[in-house]
């Protein structure tokens, strides 16, 4: 098994062109950061490499062993860019963004909620929502919104201190709500593989994942599961999130030629997560089902 980074250390990992090259968006990416200092950093840094950060043992998003949709997108635009590829490697938890962008050890992170503290976002290059999960041939089949009524008196899954937690109390959905830890060490426990084990074996009726964590381990499972975006939801929090390249702020030019590889390349990223299971969303909030 090859070693992973462990909390408080980070190392660096090149993969070139052409070889095999992560619950934090990730849900990190949904989480507020502290405030980077007001002063802007230049746009000098060395171009020849594209040095991304992340996480070592993140699936969907990235693992060291090159697995994740991130992983992929980050080959693309290494290839489309003309760079090698180089990784600098540390949990996306507290720290992340201080030993990573702000330590200037690498220049982009491949998945980052638009509009979050201390960096400077890119175009989006995907919409997702927060979805409902539950099985295709079960009662809840057609269930596209938490305040339906046939929801009352079940058991829900719900990651621990996220959006969907303040929706399910609303709709007085929480006393039988069954939580699941948000801040793991991702190489020894998987909330979102356990919460779809439970809804494979009845011990939860549905579960409440983030849309490309749910989408892929959904379509691993072996019981035929339902995922539903929950785009009906009213007023706040919104549990839908466009989400970009996140960059130092101050680089200006990095982020004009990240915005032209999304605007290029935005079929090839589509068919990616697509092929993740993860459940893309339009601007009006519609389901992209194929790439072009």
């Amino acid at each position: 098994m090859a070693d992973r980074a462990q909390p408080g250390h980070c190392h660096r990992s090149a993969r070139r062109k052409g070889r095999g090259v992560a619950v934090c968006v990730t849900l990190l990416a949904l989480a507020a950061f502290p405030h980077a200092a007001s002063a802007q950093v230049a746009d000098l840094v060395d171009r020849s490499t594209l040095r991304v950060c992340a996480d070592p043992a993140n699936m969907p998003f990235t693992n060291e062993e090159g697995q994740g949709f991130e992983n992929k997108i980050a080959e693309l635009m290494a290839e489309k860019l003309g760079l090698a590829l180089d990784y600098t490697w540390f949990p996306q938890a507290t720290g992340f963004y201080r030993m990573t962008l702000g330590a200037k050890r690498c220049d982009v992170v491949m998945g980052y909620v638009a509009a979050g503290d201390p960096i400077l976002n890119t175009n989006p290059y995907y919409r997702s929502a927060w979805v409902l999960i539950t099985k295709k041939d079960g009662d809840l089949a057609g269930v596209d919104t938490l305040e339906d009524p046939r929801l009352k008196g079940r058991r829900i899954g719900v990651i621990a201190g996220t959006p969907p937690g303040d929706l399910l109390t609303r709709n007085g959905l929480m006393p039988l709500a069954r939580p699941y830890a948000l801040m793991v060490d991702r190489r020894f426990d998987s909330p979102a593989e356990a919460m779809i084990a439970d809804l494979d074996e009845g011990e939860i009726d549905a579960g409440i994942l983030w849309g490309p964590i749910g989408g892929y381990y959904a379509k691993k499972s072996t019981v035929p599961l339902s995922v539903v975006p929950l785009v009906k939801e009213k007023g706040d929090p919104s549990l839908i999130y466009r989400i970009t390249f996140g960059i130092r702020p101050g680089e200006l030019n990095w982020k004009h030629q990240l915005n032209g590889f999304i605007q290029k390349e935005q079929g090839a990223i589509n068919r990616i997560l697509l092929d993740y299971g993860v459940p893309l969303l339009d601007n009006q909030d519609r389901p992209i089902e194929a790439a072009p």
